[in-house]
């Protein structure tokens, strides 16, 4: 299995990828406003490839439950000159964390390679039909609604079931528009639409997806679920979060996002190492 994004191919099986977060944001719900100052993200990417990044994930919209939607310019005003910055400083492919195909196509221009678009459940397809035009990456995440209303009352018969439903669906639609499947990721989308129950059954259930021959991405990193099952402080929830990496890797994900970069590869790369000898 091939994942491409524009000059990056990555060949499964490999040892699993750590795609690491930039929130070039005031009020994401772990490290909001730590790295608004543009330079102080870009000093927080390089530190982040030198733990161990296999890619950077740079975003300007924050998408926590009922985070308010930024401009389009805005959002712009934000990770272009991180993005700009980092594609000459950097190898690693920069994958660009929005929902509007315009900041998307700028991001391309300044030099990401991977769209990573956690608003996948639209109706529109101009974002695919740039991901198409443009060779890059791209993660197909579900959700349930929008951050404004996805922990509403997020309702499933067999969330693992619609899930891969969703995917199957996506899929389909994003080949007819002529985006190659060796472009696609999939990602589940823990804590998008889902109560402490529906993340728990889709990490049980991860093993599921692999029949779709795609990529599979994670992003658990400082997730509320965390607390909501365990009565964790936010600042406590890494020991928990590396448990699923674990698991998730053995049920056979290829790539993680994650904060905590260093930690991550360390926790992969023994689960890896063990896995080795069965």
């Amino acid at each position: 299995m091939i994942l491409r994004a524009r000059q990056f191919e990555f060949t499964f099986p490999r040892p699993a990828l750590v795609m690491g977060v930039v929130n070039v944001t005031p009020d994401s719900f772990s490290d909001g406003g730590n790295f608004f100052d543009p330079a102080a993200a870009v000093a927080h990417a390089l530190e982040l490839v030198a733990q161990g990044a296999d890619v950077i994930d740079v975003g300007g919209e924050s998408t926590r439950p009922k985070a308010e939607p930024v401009s389009e310019a805005e959002e712009l005003r934000r990770v272009i000159p991180v993005i700009e910055a980092l594609a000459g400083k950097i190898k690693q492919p920069i994958s660009i964390d929005t929902v509007k195909p315009a900041v998307a196509r700028a991001a391309l221009a300044a030099g990401a390679s991977i769209v990573n678009d956690v608003g996948a459940n639209r109706t529109d397809d101009a974002m695919w039909r740039l991901v198409a035009e443009s060779g890059v990456g791209y993660v197909v995440m579900h959700m349930q609604g929008t951050p404004q209303t996805m922990q509403a009352n997020p309702v499933y018969a067999d969330v693992v079931r619609e899930v891969g439903e969703f995917f199957a669906e996506r899929l389909a639609k994003l080949a007819a528009v002529g985006v190659a499947r060796e472009q696609v990721m999939l990602d589940v989308g823990i804590g998008f639409g889902k109560t402490l129950e529906h993340n728990l059954q889709l990490l049980a259930g991860l093993g599921s997806f692999t029949r779709l021959g795609r990529p599979l991405l994670l992003g658990v990193s400082r997730k509320s679920f965390v607390s909501k099952l365990l009565g964790t402080t936010a600042g406590d929830r890494l020991p928990a979060v590396l448990a699923c990496t674990t698991l998730a890797a053995a049920a056979g994900v290829q790539m993680f996002r994650t904060h905590d970069v260093a930690a991550t590869v360390q926790a992969l790369r023994m689960t890896e190492a063990v896995a080795a000898f069965k």
